[in-house]
């Protein structure tokens, strides 16, 4: 604390103190009692309870104050981003609507259900500690390959790494060129393929194109056949590039479109320049959604990135282990705690509702354990060193890796309040590939906006296109035009040129090499994480 305080200068904090000190006074002397903006406290028994009204305002303006107090320290940039995260936790965690003895309206429904919903609750709450982890949906309500990831399809092709799955043609005609899709391997890759209104994959047959998706194994603590000491060089070299050559023998294509999302385009990136240092060029356009090339600006996740960090991890599982999926979900989470965490503990517990069904949620909590190697090599690499973009300085598959030797069209895709690849950080990838390019962003965040079929007419996207090099990121912005819906038209607009002729739809999935072995969704996006 008196370090603290030590890095505060007296000018600030006398500011901090007085601003303080006035809006206390304003809040005790009462008054009329303002509408709270805040979700939290929105409930009209707030509001009429003079007690709960003064801790909720009370609690708002201590926020409000250790936060500018957080802002003001003379430290570093990314000590005051640790500091500042540390204190919205504990800020959020002290919430008065967290707590039953505190929250009006938790205490109302108590009453008015004679203490069912207390019973409900604590229910609940036992199930949760069951499962080790918050319900966010009613998981009951979905069923991998019942009414998520039904698009009609087929795997082609399997290893230790992962399954290729080949969708089934929906229309009479398809483009002849392929395109291959790499999800996260940190997520299930059904996100792209939820329910038929709101799947990517679906959009994409019943546009035309010919699918090949890679679904990442979930390896299992259990698992003894080598996939625990996995490490990047596995997945770009048995993952992505024979995901590649699967699509390409299939469709008989000497080159195929790639698309990769977030960790995903990472991957597909670091393929595609191992591939260009073998002298190989397998894709003929490249498309990358709220993906990391260059990790210079990393967002929020940074407060979790040091050297003492990355060398545990190291230490812990560099040579082989697991990373478990609860810990990478809890991770993501407590970005935004009170989203995707108090909420529902006051909502679950509290309150003794019932989440409702929601497919994102459901996906979200469907988690997916990591080797160690890939983990660990990934933190160094990627969000500590940022060598992906420094031409030569890794070796990846056996080759040095150089980003800038991908000259492809691309189609690089962020989304505005992503708060896991921020759009800024998306964008500084047209710096770092060097043919011809298109930058689109969408409203929302990281998985929302990815997510918005045409259909649903919710929400915008900004595009702009420069004559010459793409310039600074706010600069780009500020010459960008507004468009209403889903950028998904925008996309497939520009990748129906590099798709090749129209050619009739082939009448079987896979061929004599790469025959179908099960009916998608596929066994292993089926794996629970334990």
């Amino acid at each position: 604390m008196a370090w603290l305080q030590a890095q505060l200068p007296t000018e600030a904090l006398a500011d901090i103190q007085q601003t303080f000190a006035q809006e206390w006074m304003a809040l005790f002397q009462g008054g009329e009692r303002a509408p709270i903006n805040d979700r939290r406290f929105r409930a009209a028994a707030w509001q009429a309870n003079p007690a709960s009204y003064f801790t909720a305002q009370s609690y708002l303006l201590s926020s409000r104050t250790l936060l500018r107090m957080a802002d003001a320290l003379n430290v570093e940039p990314a000590v005051k981003q640790r500091i500042r995260f540390a204190i919205e936790q504990w800020v959020d965690a002290m919430s008065p609507a967290n707590f039953l003895a505190l929250n009006p309206d938790a205490q109302q429904r108590l009453v008015e259900s004679k203490g069912e919903t207390l019973c409900v609750g604590l229910a609940n709450l036992m199930g949760d500690i069951q499962k080790g982890r918050i319900s966010q949906t009613d998981e009951s309500q979905f069923e991998v390959g019942r009414n998520v990831a039904i698009t009609p399809g087929s795997v082609v092709y399997q290893n230790t790494i992962m399954q290729v799955i080949q969708y089934a043609p929906a229309t009479a005609t398809v483009h002849a060129r392929p395109l291959v899709i790499v999800p996260p391997c940190i997520n299930k890759y059904y996100i792209l393929d939820l329910q038929p209104h709101n799947s990517l994959v679906r959009h994409l047959v019943e546009q035309g194109f010919t699918v090949f998706l890679v679904s990442w194994r979930n390896p299992l603590p259990t698992d003894t056949d080598g996939i625990l000491q996995a490490g990047w060089d596995d997945y770009v070299r048995d993952g992505v590039l024979t995901a590649l050559a699967v699509a390409g023998s299939i469709s008989r294509q000497k080159q195929v479109n790639a698309m990769g999302f977030c960790v995903g385009g990472t991957l597909l990136a670091s393929a595609l320049a191992v591939a260009r240092a073998q002298g190989l060029d397998p894709v003929a356009s490249l498309t990358l959604l709220t993906s990391f090339l260059d990790f210079s600006e990393t967002g929020v996740l940074d407060v979790f990135i040091d050297e003492a960090q990355v060398a545990m991890r190291e230490a812990q599982m560099g040579q082989g282990g697991l990373l478990p999926a609860r810990e990478l979900a809890s991770t993501f989470s407590f970005l935004r705690p009170n989203e995707l965490v108090w909420n529902y503990v006051v909502d679950n517990y509290l309150k003794g509702e019932k989440p409702r069904a929601f497919d994102l949620l459901y996906w979200n909590a469907d988690s997916t354990n990591l080797p160690g190697p890939f983990f660990s090599w990934y933190l160094r690499n990627t969000y500590l060193e940022n060598n992906l973009v420094q031409p030569g300085k890794i070796t990846v598959a056996g080759v040095p890796l150089d980003l800038g030797a991908i000259d492809v069209p691309a189609y690089v895709y962020a989304s505005r309040d992503d708060h896991i690849v921020p759009w800024r950080s998306a964008y500084a990838s047209t710096r770092v590939l060097s043919g011809p390019q298109r930058f689109v962003l969408g409203a929302s965040g990281h998985i929302a906006g990815v997510i918005n079929p045409p259909a649903a007419g919710k929400r915008c996207h900004w595009v702009h296109q420069p004559d010459g090099d793409f310039p600074a990121a706010d600069a780009w912005f500020g010459a960008a035009e507004e468009q209403p819906g889903s950028w998904w038209t925008d996309w497939t607009t520009w990748l129906t040129p590099h798709s090749g002729r129209r050619v009739k739809a082939p009448a079987r999935l896979g061929n004599a090499d790469y025959p179908e072995a099960e009916a998608a969704p596929g066994s292993y996006v089926r794996v629970r994480a334990v």
